[in-house]
């Protein structure tokens, strides 16, 4: 890929990931909170199409959401429901680091602990805002593979998209992201802003998220201060 200012630019790559690592929490990974309210098969049937009326990923499996194409969400794989809502469930005011507000992406790494210091990061500045320093968050592993051409940011650190205020970093890597998902490429594979050392791939697409299975489960802990604890589960 080449600079906007002509300067070459990342390093596309072929990669192949045998085992990488995305923490869910744990609230998704339980039965549908209204499947208790059907007494039978016929009912809980009733109760899926209403909730198909409000879901984003089941609207956007449907007849696409957003900046989403139906087409593009996997069917018939193990733990689909968990890879289309990744890119369903986008923050609808808000990009993260390699994608918009209106599109989600599959955002994983090498090592769990690269996750933990990622999620304990987001979620300390969450109750930094809500200034209360008390809460206890459990977490799934979800192990993928992935294979295919990426976009490689390991050796460039002080590339704009990894930028560790939001405000500039953010634009940087949607922009990036948007040069990557055009080229059809598969992701960005990147070092972690919050855990050095940690190695990142943020998938671009649902397709290249394969071979899902659920690992262990964790527990964030924090006590009064922004610190918080990890327990394995």
């Amino acid at each position: 890929m080449a600079g906007s200012e002509g300067r070459a630019g990342p390093p596309l790559i072929r990669e192949a990931f045998e085992r990488t690592v995305r923490l869910v929490s744990s609230a998704r990974l339980r039965e549908a909170a209204m499947a208790p309210l059907a007494d039978d098969s016929h009912e809980l049937a009733l109760i899926a199409e209403i909730e198909g009326v409000t879901s984003g990923r089941l609207i956007a499996e449907e007849r696409g959401l957003g900046g989403l194409a139906a087409d593009e969400l996997v069917h018939g794989v193990p733990h689909a429901h968990f890879i289309n809502a990744s890119f369903a469930y986008a923050r609808p005011r808000e990009p993260n680091r390699f994608n918009p507000a209106n599109r989600g992406a599959w955002y994983a790494a090498l090592a769990v602990e690269t996750c933990i210091a990622e999620a304990g990061h987001h979620l300390t500045r969450a109750l930094d805002d809500a200034g209360d320093y008390n809460a206890v968050v459990e977490y799934g592993e979800m192990i993928a593979s992935m294979a295919g051409l990426f976009v490689d940011l390991r050796a460039m650190p002080d590339h704009a998209s990894l930028d560790p205020d939001a405000s500039r970093g953010y634009p940087a890597g949607n922009a990036l992201a948007a040069l990557v998902r055009g080229a059809g490429h598969n992701g960005i594979i990147y070092p972690s802003v919050r855990h050095r050392g940690g190695t990142c791939i943020a998938a671009l697409w649902p397709n290249a998220v394969q071979s899902v299975v659920q690992g262990d489960m964790y527990r964030l802990t924090w006590s009064g201060t922004r610190e918080f604890t990890v327990e394995a589960l």
